[in-house]
């Protein structure tokens, strides 16, 4: 079923970017004996960049806030979330009409499975684990912001 916020748009920069109202993601963590991990999902081979690892998400639905649409996302993508607390965000807006957040939530638990057609694999990987993927590039240049925020949090 699409949503009221899927679709490319051209954005103020002249990019095409898919989300009509923006995007949203978000990343996992949880707190181990053996420290933390983040859980990331394998993008299908039909969706962009496909084969790399990054966050769920996808278009935030008209009146949707960031998280509620990144929650949405991960819940169609990756399978039911657990008890969960947020513990930060990062923008990227390039663009003045256009911004895709990333928020950050700490679980109670491991989760996740491929839940649809856009997911090939889910994860738990260690933060050092990361940076030797085949990551998005979004992902990659959002990357040391969220490890910073999931370090402080």
């Amino acid at each position: 079923m699409r949503g009221s916020g899927d679709g490319f748009v051209r954005c103020s920069d002249g990019h095409v970017r898919w989300g009509r109202f923006g995007a949203a993601g978000v990343l996992f963590v949880h707190r181990e004996a053996d420290g933390v991990h983040v859980l990331l999902q394998k993008r299908s081979q039909w969706a962009h960049e496909g084969g790399t690892w990054s966050v769920s998400g996808g278009a935030l639905d008209e009146g949707e806030t960031p998280a509620e649409a990144a929650l949405r996302e991960a819940s169609e993508e990756v399978g039911e979330i657990p008890g969960h607390r947020f513990i930060g965000e990062y923008v990227f807006a390039p663009a003045d009409d256009w911004s895709y957040t990333t928020v950050v939530v700490e679980v109670d638990g491991r989760f996740g499975f491929s839940a649809n057609f856009e997911t090939d694999a889910v994860g738990w990987f260690r933060l050092d684990e990361v940076d030797g993927l085949p990551v998005h590039a979004g992902f990659a240049a959002a990357w040391p912001a969220l490890r910073r925020i999931v370090e402080g949090g």
